[in-house]
Parts: C-alpha cells; structure tokens; sequence
C-alpha cells in the first residue's frame, strides 16, 4: 500500500542533499541513500494518484525495499544501535509496514542475545477466525513501536489507543522517515510516548511540512466521560448496527446479545435493559431505535417490532408478523404511523414495508417485495410520502397514508440503507451497491443525478445547505452540489465508511472503520478534529446539545460518552 503526500516538489531536478550536525552515522546515511535512490518517486517517474483523485507529485514507497534484505537488515541493525541499551522490550506496529520491520528486529535480536518479544496490529479486527485486533503475544515489557513513516501522527495515536485500551503502556514510537519537526506531534507525547525519527525530509533536501504549511495537526481535543460495553459483540458483521438516540436523560441502543439498553446520560449506568427472543445467525437488534411520545421504538432478528416505555422498559406492544427485522422505524406523528421494512423466510415474500399504528402496532398498511428489506424508510411530512429501497435493487415511493404505491426504479445494486429527501428541488437521494449515489425525480421517477463511487454505498446521504455529503466503501466521503451537480470536496478517510454523516453545531461528524470518529469543515471537507476509538464505528453519533456531550457508538457494541477538552 502506498502513502500518498500531499506539498509541492521542491526540485524539478532532484537535487537532494544530506547535512548532519556533528558525527556521520554511516548506516543512517546508507538508508539515506537507499530512501533517495529506491524509495523516493516523483510524478516524473511514475503516476502517482492522489487520496482526491487528482495526482500527487512524490511520495515515498518505502514497502518496495522491505522484502528485500539490505535494507531490512540495515534498518534493523539502526533500530538496535538506538535501542539495544535500553533491553528489555518489545515491539510492534501496524499492517502493513510494520510487519517486515517488526520481523526483522525480533530476527537480530537473536544474533544480538537479547531476544524480544514481536506483535503486530491489524488495521481493523478481522471479523471471522479468531477475530485478534493483535496478532502475535502482548507481554509485560514496555513497548517500542515501530512505523515506515509519520506525517500527521494518526496511524500511531490509533496504535496507542488499542495498546492502551488493553492495559499496555507505549514507551517510544519510531518512524523511518518524519515529515515534520518531532516536537509538534502534540497528538503523540500528550500520551507520554517519546517519539524517534531515524531521517526526516530535510535529510533528503525537502521542507519540513508545518514550516510553509500552517495547518494545525490534529490533537487529543476529546475526554471520555464514561464507557460501556454490552457483552457478547458479534465482530462478524460489519455493518451498519443499532445507533444511539437520546432524550433529555437517557441514551437508547440495541446490541448483539439481544439486550436493548436505557442508558443514563450522566454516567452511562444502566437504567433498564430489555431481552428480546432468539435470533438467528448471531444477529439480533440491528436496528436504530426511534423515539416518540415517552416511547422507543425499534425492530429485532427475532422478527418483532418493539414499543418499550422509556421510563420504565416495559412492553407496550409488539407486532409479530415478520421473520427478521434488521430495518430501523421512521415515525409520521401527524399520520400517528410508524413505517419499518420487514423481512420473510417465505418464497416470494421476501421482504416489504409496513405501516403501524403508534398506539397499538397494529398494522395498517403494507407492500410487499421478491426481496429482503434491511434499509429504512424515509418520511416527508410536507409531501405526505414514505419511500424504502430493498436488496431487489429497487426504490419504491408511497403515499404515506395508505400505502397507495407512485412509482418504483430499478437501479443496478442492492440498497442497503435509508434515502433522503430533498424538498426544495423534490428529488429523493439514496446510495447502491452498484457505486452509485442517486437523486431521482419524486414526481417521475427519473434519475436527475448519478454520481459513481470507486465502491458500493452503505450509508443514508445528508442534504445540507444546496449539497449533499455521501460516505463510501471506497474509504471516501463525497460532497456534491444539487444545483452544479459538481464536486465540492472530497475527503479521504483511509478506511471503509458505513456510518451515515450528520451535522452537529454546524460541524460535520462521521465514523469510518478505523474507529475514528471525524469532525470536518463541511463547507471545506477540511479535518478539524478526531475521537479515536478501538473499534469501527459504523453508525452516527448522538449529540446532547445541552451538556454538550456525544454518545458515539461502535460496531462491537461499546459507547463512549465524549465531550471536547475545550466544553
């Protein structure tokens, strides 16, 4: 996997000097050469595409040099003159880079008798076989860490965190080569880590990026207020799960073990939690629960549809005619409905939508389809209309009233979340499985807009200010103008993105699988902080506009109560 860097070339030629301060180590100064000469490429080489889709003009492609001997060896006999006096350790990193370079320090350290401890550290879990996040032994000797490159800092922070959530103090983080001065990655030793950096860019005649580029690299802007995880997370699915909604007191979610839990705001201690029925092939409660009337409301894999008292958790109903629910319900309190797609094991009734009294559950109307329906549906009370997507590849739009079918579109893709409505220019918008995002005419049906994706879409769109903001399984979150129907900006999150964005206080927030949760300039799509967590967030974040704190939570069914440093 290349890194791709973002600046300017400093010399058309090439021309790359070295000046060190006082004694020449001769092996630093060998990798110098090998950086210099195998490992630096400029755009008059190679074509380099950018993280945005247009070009870079150089990058370092230090994983063409990692298999080859040399320079593993060298690498590793530079790491041992730096740290051989600080035995014992162990070290690890993250995939890829860190997986040669971590092997080939355990390797000397045989011919060097002090052997070490090696591990290293998967991107994101692996959802089958033994689901490790680690692979390799974690012991109880301080840890060194080890990476290609640091540019922002936030590989390593990531790394911290998972070592830290296991109980692991970092004691030094080293790169090969450091983008900027190691006294400004305020990200890493606010967590007590010195950093080391065997070459930077002014070895190799480049600025220091941070001297000519004023941008303020990301810090530790978040404290958690409290954490809680539901036991018996299924890692095998990673998906889209239960979100988190709140009221003034309380945050609802569903989780994997079939226990939907009331959570206090103050201290994430549990107020009431609820088992559903069994379930089948380890889903459970994958639905977003929604809130009306001192009621939540949510759907379940064992084939119910559920309204709880929010007081207390008790049972107000239950509609029972489905076989899976994994759809979230959207609620139409001017038509006291409930709208939730619904799933059946039956031949040809596969899939539909229903129409459920809010009082009662019981249903009014329903349509159903040749396919599953694990998307939800979205309502416009000003148009009066109820519209869902299903594996089927199909949208369908209603009048939400009694269910009176307008018009259906076939797309080529399954659709695997809700839709959006733009009223001011009456389209409906939803992403597929086919790499496309769509805005279709409400009224005809017709496409108005097709923008194509590198990969399938997971996530409901948000109309925001004339555009819309769209995530990706392609690692991308787009922004797109309805009236040019061009590209705004386009920012590169560096891991697949199922959650859907949202806009909180004016700031765009969204999670990706690198469980990260980021906050963007939506006007920019510029990074102005992160929450990193352990695990992929595959859903949006609540938000308490009062206590000003996030209920963010994962696809291992933890939630982190978060709030910024600075209120």
């Amino acid at each position: 996997m290349f890194i791709l860097l973002p600046g300017k070339l400093c010399c058309a030629i090439f021309k790359l000097y070295f000046h060190h301060m006082g004694t020449v180590n001769p092996k630093i100064e060998k990798l110098r050469d090998i950086v210099k000469h195998s490992v630096f490429i400029t755009k008059e080489q190679q074509k380099i595409v950018s993280s945005r889709g247009g070009e870079s003009n150089w990058l370092f492609d230090f994983r063409s040099v990692f298999l080859e001997p040399e320079p593993l060896n060298l690498i590793a006999d530079i790491f041992w003159q730096k740290f051989g006096d600080q035995y014992p350790f162990q070290v690890g990193g993250q995939e890829t880079a860190a997986i040669p370079l971590v092997a080939a320090i355990v390797m000397k350290s045989l011919e060097k008798e002090k052997p070490v401890n090696g591990f290293f550290i998967r991107k994101s879990r692996k959802h089958d076989g033994l689901q490790k996040v680690i692979e390799g032994k974690l012991n109880n000797e301080k840890i060194i860490l080890i990476d290609d490159l640091i540019n922002s800092g936030q590989t390593l922070y990531r790394q911290i965190e998972v070592l830290e959530s296991l109980g692991r103090k970092v004691d030094a983080a080293v790169a090969l080569l450091s983008f900027r001065n190691l006294d400004g990655y305020d990200l890493i030793h606010e967590r007590g880590v010195r950093l080391v950096s065997f070459l930077t860019l002014l070895d190799l005649g480049l600025s220091l990026l941070g001297e000519k580029e004023k941008k303020e690299l990301p810090r530790e802007t978040f404290n958690i207020v409290w954490y809680f995880k539901s036991s018996d997370p299924n890692y095998f699915y990673v998906v889209p799960k239960s979100a988190p909604i709140i009221d003034n007191e309380k945050v609802y979610f569903g989780s994997d073990n079939g226990n939907f839990w009331a959570l206090h705001q103050n201290d994430g201690s549990i107020a009431w939690q609820y088992k559903v029925g069994w379930h089948t092939k380890g889903k459970s409660i994958f639905s977003s629960p929604a809130l009306h009337n001192n009621t939540v409301y949510f759907g379940s894999y064992d084939g119910n549809v559920y309204a709880l008292n929010t007081a207390s958790g008790k049972k107000k109903w239950i509609f029972m005619e489905a076989d899976w629910v994994g759809s979230s319900p959207v609620i139409a309190p001017d038509l006291n409905l409930l709208f939730i797609g619904l799933e059946f094991g039956l031949f040809k009734k596969s899939g539909g939508i229903a129409a459920l009294d809010l009082d009662t559950g019981e249903k009014k109307w329903d349509y159903i389809m040749t396919e599953y329906v694990h998307g939800s549906p979205v309502y416009s009370s000003s148009k009066g209309l109820v519209a869902v997507g299903g594996n089927d590849s199909t949208v369908y739009l209603f009048k939400a009233k009694n269910g009176e079918m307008l018009w259906s579109r076939k797309v080529d893709g399954e659709i695997k979340a809700s839709l959006a409505f733009d009223e001011k220019r009456n389209l409906l918008l939803f992403g597929s499985f086919d790499g496309n995002m769509y805005a279709l005419d409400i009224k005809s049906g017709e496409s108005v807009i097709k923008y194509q994706m590198q990969a399938g879409m997971y996530s409901t769109p948000l109309v925001h200010d004339d555009k819309v903001i769209f995530s990706s399984l392609d690692k991308k979150i787009y922004c797109l103008n309805l009236d040019t129907k061009k590209l705004v900006w386009m920012f590169d999150a560096g891991a697949r993105v199922f959650s859907t964005p949202v806009i909180i206080e004016s700031n765009l927030f969204i999670g990706a699988n690198d469980g990260r949760l980021y906050e963007i300039h939506p006007e920019t799509g510029e990074l102005i902080r992160f929450f990193q967590a352990t695990e992929r967030i595959t859903n949006k974040p609540a938000y308490n506009g009062q206590t000003k704190r996030f209920f963010v939570l994962t696809y291992a069914n933890e939630i982190y109560c978060i709030k910024r440093k600075d209120g």
